[in-house]
C-alpha cells in the first residue's frame, strides 16, 4: 500500500510542473495586447504593424504544431517543452529590443509562435496523456489547466504592475528570465516516446486517417466553426485593451478584463468538458457559439462602463476555452483516438488561421477606420454561422471494421 501511496505522491509535482509551464506560456500570450498601446506609441508604428506580428504568431503556431508532436513522439516531450521555454524567452528579448518592424515581427510571429507549439497545451498535454494512466488521464489535465488557468490569471496583474513601475522594454525581458527559470521543470515532463512495436500492423494508415476525415464533411464544418472562434479570441485578446482605452477607460480597467477573462475560464473549461460527457458535443458547442455572440452584441450596442467590461469579460472567460476538450472530444468521438494529434492539428490550424486574421484585420481596420466597429461586427456573424455550421455534424462514427475501431478506441 505504501508503494502505491509513494507512485500517487510522485504524480503531483508532473501535474504541478505541466500546469505552471502551460501557464506561463500561455499567461505571457494572454498579455500581449497590453503592450500594443506603449510600443506602437514608443516606435511611432502602427496598429496594423503590430497586430501583423501577433497575427503572424498564431499562423506560425498553428503550422509548428504538428511538426512539434512528431518531434514529441519521436525524442520525448520534455526535450520539446525546454526548447519551447528557451525559445520563448530568446523571441521575448528580440521583442524587447527590436528597432524596426521587421525584428520585432520575427520575435512576436515566429519565434514565440514556434516556441508556444513547443510550451502550450500541445505540448504539456500529450506528454500527461503517455505519463498518466488511462484511469487517472482526466484527472492529470484537468488539473494542469486548472492550474495553468490560474497562471494566466496572476501573470496579468503582474505584467500590468511591472509595466507600471519599470516599463515595457524592461517588463519583456523579466518575463524571458521566468520562462528560462522555469525551463528545469521540463524535466518533470520526461515522457517515452510512442514507438511502433516491430511486426506491428495497423488496420489504417495515417495518411488514410487524413484522407478519410477531409472526405467528411462534418470535419470540415468543424474546422469552420474553430476558425470562428480562434477569430473571436484573438480579435479580444489582442485588441480590446486598446480598443476600452480609447473609449476612455484606463489601463487598469483593460488589465482587469484580462485577469476576469483568466480567472472565469478555469472554471468555464471545467463545465464545459464537464457537460461534453453527458450531451451532444456539437449541441453544446453550437450554444457557445451563440451565446459568445449575443454577449458580444450586448457589450458592443450597450453604454461602456466598468461593469459592462468585467460582466462581458466574466461570460466570455467561462466561454474562452471551453470549446478546445469538446472539440478534441469530437474529433475522437467520430474519428477514434489512434491518430487524434494528427487530425486535431489539422482543426487547430484552422483556430490559428482564425486567429490570425482576428489579430491582422483588427489592426487593418483600425488604421483605416480609427474604430473597431466593423471587427466587432465581424466576429458577432462570425459566431452565429458557426452555431449554425455545428448544428449538422454528423456525429456518429466512422463506419469502419469493427476490430481496427476497438483498436483506435
Amino acid at each position: 500500500m505504501s508503494g502505491q501511496d509513494d507512485a500517487w505522491n510522485k504524480r503531483w509535482p508532473l501535474v504541478i510542473a505541466g500546469g505552471v509551464v502551460m501557464g506561463a506560456a500561455l499567461g505571457v500570450r494572454h498579455v500581449q495586447g497590453l503592450f500594443l498601446t506603449p510600443v506602437t506609441i514608443d516606435h511611432g508604428w502602427s496598429r496594423e504593424t503590430f497586430g501583423l506580428a501577433l497575427a503572424l504568431q498564431n499562423l506560425v503556431w498553428g503550422i509548428a504544431q504538428p511538426f512539434t508532436g512528431m518531434i514529441a513522439d519521436r525524442f520525448g516531450s520534455a526535450k520539446v517543452i525546454l526548447a519551447g521555454l528557451l525559445i520563448y524567452a530568446l523571441g521575448l528579448v528580440t521583442m524587447a529590443y527590436a528597432d524596426t518592424p521587421g525584428v520585432y515581427t520575427f520575435g512576436a510571429g515566429v519565434l514565440v509562435g514556434i516556441a508556444l507549439s513547443g510550451s502550450a497545451f500541445g505540448a504539456v498535454y500529450g506528454a500527461l496523456s503517455r505519463l498518466f494512466p488511462a484511469e487517472r488521464r482526466s484527472w492529470a489535465l484537468g488539473v494542469a489547466g486548472a492550474i495553468g488557468g490560474l497562471g494566466q490569471f496572476c501573470t496579468v496583474p503582474f505584467v500590468q504592475s511591472l509595466m507600471s513601475r519599470v516599463g515595457w522594454v524592461v517588463t519583456l525581458v523579466v518575463l524571458a528570465a521566468v520562462l528560462i527559470m522555469l525551463a528545469p521543470l521540463s524535466a518533470w515532463l520526461r515522457d517515452r516516446p510512442v514507438l511502433r512495436a516491430p511486426g506491428d500492423s495497423s488496420a489504417q494508415s495515417i495518411g488514410a486517417a487524413v484522407r478519410e476525415a477531409l472526405s467528411h464533411r462534418g470535419f470540415w464544418l468543424l474546422n469552420f466553426g474553430f476558425f470562428a472562434c480562434g477569430f473571436q479570441l484573438a480579435f479580444i485578446a489582442v485588441h480590446m485593451p486598446a480598443y476600452l482605452l480609447d473609449k476612455g477607460l484606463s489601463a487598469r480597467n483593460a488589465s482587469a478584463a484580462l485577469a476576469l477573462i483568466a480567472l472565469a475560464n478555469v472554471l468555464g473549461t471545467y463545465l464545459c468538458g464537464y457537460a461534453g460527457d453527458f450531451m451532444r458535443r456539437k449541441y453544446v458547442l453550437s450554444a457557445i457559439y451563440f451565446i459568445r455572440s449575443a454577449a458580444m452584441a450586448a457589450f458592443f450596442l450597450a453604454p461602456l462602463s466598468p461593469a459592462s467590461v468585467y460582466a462581458f469579460s466574466f461570460v466570455m472567460g467561462l466561454l474562452w476555452l471551453g470549446t478546445v476538450p469538446l472539440t478534441n472530444g469530437l474529433v475522437s468521438q467520430v474519428f477514434g483516438v489512434r491518430y487524434i494529434a494528427t487530425l486535431f492539428g489539422f482543426v487547430f490550424f484552422g483556430h490559428q488561421l482564425g486567429s490570425f486574421l482576428g489579430v491582422w484585420l483588427g489592426g487593418i481596420v483600425y488604421d483605416a477606420t480609427h474604430a473597431y466597429d466593423l471587427l466587432w461586427y465581424g466576429a458577432i456573424a462570425l459566431g452565429i454561422v458557426a452555431g449554425l455550421l455545428h448544428l449538422p455534424i454528423n456525429d456518429e462514427r466512422v463506419e469502419r471494421h469493427a476490430q481496427a475501431l476497438a483498436q483506435a478506441a
